[in-house]
């Protein structure tokens, strides 16, 4: 591997998921450092190889703290192979001047086919269903019960983004009524708007959250929104888990307060409330909504292509923050 000396380096933390797939690619382009492989402790590792180090990959389950770049002086640019970047200090960044860059919309079609999903298979109890035929009750039981139309469904978006924007797109041709909230109303989309979730919340039949994690927006679904959601109300989350305050969403599916909930992230991952095991108006998934064969190549070209730039001192094609 000695011509992997002569290639760019690069501290490798994680790592993602798309470097345990597509590594090889990756190590053809780059030299990787890599102190999850180290014997020696990581503080170590950083402080004896890295101190020179200026590029860094990562995964959205990786923290990017300050006390970490703090033990990397030299490092200006960070990529992650998520969307979101509430695991990285962006306040730190800005002050250092690192540069930071995402997925951009490179998941944005995957994640809303499985918002959809999760939509339909509540509303029609299809796994709920599947469960009922396989376990060989349906002689017995007879008829399973019925689900629910989509069709003509009011829904409501939390986060009109690339994701958020696809979601809509593809509920609008079930004939669903779309309304959303963001940040700011967006002049260009025809939708309604509504400046609070809990004004959207009740507006809707389904709830759909789009939206990043940040501060702001941690237990933003709490007990008032899902209370304004209704007995008839469905939660669909393809975001991240701690935007619902989870005690409280699996309170009010215990008791019926609200219809189902569709689910691709909790909020203590790889921990899930037992109580969610039992229930067949819940739809669980671990967190793959990103994740297509398709998805993982394209992320590995956009993750080369921001480190390429930036060795090239070319423009980055996915900034978050461009230092």
């Amino acid at each position: 591997m000695a011509e992997s000396k002569h290639l760019p380096k690069v501290l490798l933390l994680g790592p993602p998921n798309v470097f345990q797939i597509h590594g090889k690619h990756f190590s053809q382009r780059f030299q990787f450092l890599k102190p999850f492989e180290s014997p020696i402790p990581t503080d170590q590792f950083l402080a004896e190889n890295c101190g020179s180090v200026q590029a860094m990959m990562c995964s959205g389950d990786t923290p990017v703290t300050s006390d970490l770049l703090r033990k990397l002086p030299a490092v200006r640019i960070i990529v992650t192979s998520s969307a979101g970047v509430n695991h990285i200090d962006l306040t730190e960044c800005r002050r250092r001047g690192i540069s930071v860059c995402n997925a951009g919309t490179v998941f944005s079609e995957d994640v809303a086919d499985t918002a959809v999903g999760l939509v339909i298979d509540v509303m029609r109890r299809i796994s709920a269903g599947d469960r009922f035929v396989r376990s060989g009750v349906w002689p017995v039981q007879g008829q399973y019960p019925l689900g629910s139309k989509v069709g003509g469904k009011r829904v409501g978006i939390i986060g009109l983004g690339s994701i958020g924007l696809e979601v809509a797109k593809r509920l609008e041709a079930f004939g669903c009524k779309i309304s959303y909230n963001s940040r700011t109303k967006k002049s260009s989309i025809p939708f309604a708007y509504y400046p609070s979730v809990l004004e959207l919340t009740i507006n809707c039949d389904i709830l759909v959250i789009c939206c990043a994690l940040t501060d702001q927006t941690r237990h933003m679904i709490n007990k008032e929104v899902l209370y304004a959601l209704g007995k008839e109300g469905v939660i669909v989350n393809i975001a991240r888990g701690a935007i619902i305050d989870e005690k409280e969403l699996v309170a009010c599916l215990v008791d019926g307060k609200i219809a189902g909930a569709g689910l691709d992230v909790f909020e203590n991952e790889p921990e899930v409330p037992n109580e969610l095991f039992d229930l067949d108006n819940v739809v669980l998934s671990a967190h793959r909504a990103v994740f297509t064969e398709q998805s993982l190549w394209d992320i590995y070209e956009l993750m080369s292509g921001n480190l390429e730039a930036f060795f090239a001192n070319k423009p980055l094609l996915s900034p978050v923050i461009d230092g």
